[in-house]
């Protein structure tokens, strides 16, 4: 059985069962390979056929209501001429490429291509700054950029010794233009097909008390590891999936890349500049949107629209990062007749628990194990299983759709895979039924709107202004992004804790960190401390959430807000 063989039959042994979560359960198992590429044995087949060769593979939707449509076959084909014009131009197999690249044609056909020439890639967000492409050069051993045009003046900045590829504009001086592929035959293969171990993809993910992990994912781990994700969200041949979420980050490869493309669907985007719920139903009216993934931010800003405006609202609705609370599930319920079904996963992993379709929804609840995944909880100290505690993966058998581990460190991918499981650090509690809630991170990494942000990080940049002496970073509950980060000062001998000091912090933090990163409150405070001199942060989020549970704003809390001259600095 040929490798496309094999997965179309566990892919269709799922959509068999798309509405029978337990006998999926029951019969799926993940199909083995070992060698595997999604692009040549997956992509390129599905081009193939007569019945979805001219349909559309992806469809781009500008703010001004213009759209471009991409076939099957349009896309096998650029792709193929990409990894060609890129082979030509010296990039070689396992060569490492940052990725940066906003929702525009060229992101998914290097993604293909990157697959067709056995590269590593470092999918990006634009919001990057030089700093963190610093980072990411050195520690992904980068040696190829590509990106837009828009972005090269942060290279100017970045030392290394990289080639950049140039997307859209006028030729920069020492780049490759992206254009010129389009020149190149569409003829590539290797020499040898690409091992299912073999590196795919690294992930940059927020850590408490570190730098960013690199996770690293294999050609089977994200590629074939989707296949519960497809589930999850109920995909079928000829959905038109819509999936609200930025390139760079790994929810964008969820469902604006795999699971679609495994369930044979198209992927639809809408690039509006500035969220307008009602633009973006207008254009789900349009496309005939069938199904829907949004992060619980733009759940919460789509209710205080008219529902009603979506004429044929998507048969599936599904929602990824925390919880969704009953409000906002009924009000959609009572609009549209679907109820949103919560998904959790996490960069490392596919989507490990879920509410698949045909299954009652508890609301709040994360849902229950995917096929392929058996979880366990364990008691965070003792081990011990329990029905409150840690969600851990059973790596006997070891789930498809985990990383292979955290990129040149083998510590830390240790620290993770101890004792038999691999350790999410989120705990969650199972009821009678075996439904699973999600109660709280056992780290102090947390969301903002969808964006996962790490306490050290910011702290670092925060650190850095002359008039602070400690600081920490914590989530202030927010009614729209769920969190925002707000940080408690230590100031340095000489400085006052006044609003002046504030506004030279907070924008000394606009400035040097990524948009998505900002702090956007602060309070001038002591630091609680364990005897070893540790920062209690717990106690700080505690204190940060009771306070905004009674309604009350601490009398020494500044917010971005409160300085107009702040917006100046973008």
């Amino acid at each position: 059985m040929s490798n496309t063989e094999k997965f179309r039959a566990a892919r269709d042994l799922l959509l068999a069962h798309r509405d029978d979560y337990a006998g999926a359960r029951k019969a799926f198992s993940w199909p083995q390979f070992s060698d595997f590429n999604f692009a040549y044995d997956w992509f390129d087949e599905v081009a193939k056929d007569p019945a979805r060769s001219d349909t559309p593979a992806l469809i781009l939707t500008e703010p001004d209501g213009s759209s471009a449509r991409y076939s099957w076959a349009e896309l096998s084909r650029r792709s193929t001429q990409v990894a060609r014009w890129l082979s030509e131009n010296g990039f070689k197999r396992q060569d490492t490429m940052i990725v940066m690249l906003g929702n525009e044609v060229a992101l998914w056909e290097i993604m293909l291509a990157g697959m067709k020439l056995g590269a590593v890639i470092i999918p990006s967000t634009t919001q990057l700054t030089s700093v963190d492409l610093a980072d990411r050069i050195e520690r992904g051993k980068a040696q190829w950029i590509v990106t837009s045009y828009d972005q090269l003046p942060k290279l100017e900045q970045v030392p290394g010794d990289y080639t950049t590829v140039q997307v859209r504009g006028e030729a920069a001086a020492g780049t490759l233009h992206f254009d010129d592929s389009l020149q190149a035959p569409a003829q590539f293969a290797l020499d040898t097909p690409t091992r299912a171990d073999e590196t795919l993809l690294l992930y940059f993910t927020s850590g408490t008390t570190s730098l960013a992990k690199l996770v690293q994912h294999t050609h089977v781990s994200y590629p074939v590891g989707h296949l519960a994700t497809m589930f999850w969200i109920g995909l079928e041949p000829g959905d038109v999936h819509l999936n609200v979420a930025s390139p760079g980050w790994g929810k964008h490869a969820w469902s604006n890349f795999f699971g679609p493309w495994i369930a044979e669907a198209t992927v639809f985007v809408y690039n509006y500049e500035r969220f307008d719920p009602k633009a973006l139903m207008h254009q789900m009216d349009v496309e005939n949107v069938t199904s829907f993934c949004a992060p619980p931010t733009v759940w919460r800003y789509l209710i205080q629209a008219d529902l009603s405006a979506l004429r044929t609202p998507p048969r599936k609705l599904v929602s990824a990062g925390e919880p969704l609370n009953r409000e906002v599930i009924e009000q959609v319920r009572n609009a549209w007749g679907q109820v949103i079904r919560d998904g959790y996963g996490q960069t490392e992993t596919t989507v490990q628990i879920a509410n698949p379709p045909g299954e009652a929804v508890k609301v709040g609840a994360m849902g229950r194990p995917m096929p392929g995944y058996e979880i366990e909880l364990r008691n965070p100290t003792t081990g011990q299983l329990a029905e409150v505690g840690e969600i851990c993966l059973r790596l006997d058998p070891r789930p498809v759709g985990l990383m292979k581990g955290y990129f040149e460190d083998q510590a830390k991918t240790d620290t993770a895979t101890r004792n038999g499981v691999y350790h999410t650090g989120d705990i969650a509690e199972r009821d009678a039924e075996g439904v699973l809630t999600y109660v709280g991170r056992a780290d102090d990494v947390f969301k903002s709107s969808d964006y996962k942000l790490s306490p050290f990080e910011l702290e670092s940049v925060v650190l850095e202004h002359p008039a602070v002496a400690e600081a920490a970073v914590v989530p202030s509950p927010d009614p729209m992004k769920l969190s925002v980060p707000k940080v408690f000062v230590v100031l340095a001998p000489g400085h006052e804790p006044s609003a002046q000091t504030a506004e030279s912090i907070l924008g000394y933090c606009r400035v040097n960190l990524a948009p998505y990163k900002r702090i956007r409150r602060l309070e001038f405070s002591e630091l609680p401390k364990t005897i070893s001199g540790k920062i209690r942060r717990v106690e700080l989020r505690l204190a940060e959430s009771d306070q905004h549970a009674q309604g009350k704003v601490p009398p020494k809390e500044y917010r971005d807000t409160d300085f107009p001259s702040l917006k100046s600095l973008g």
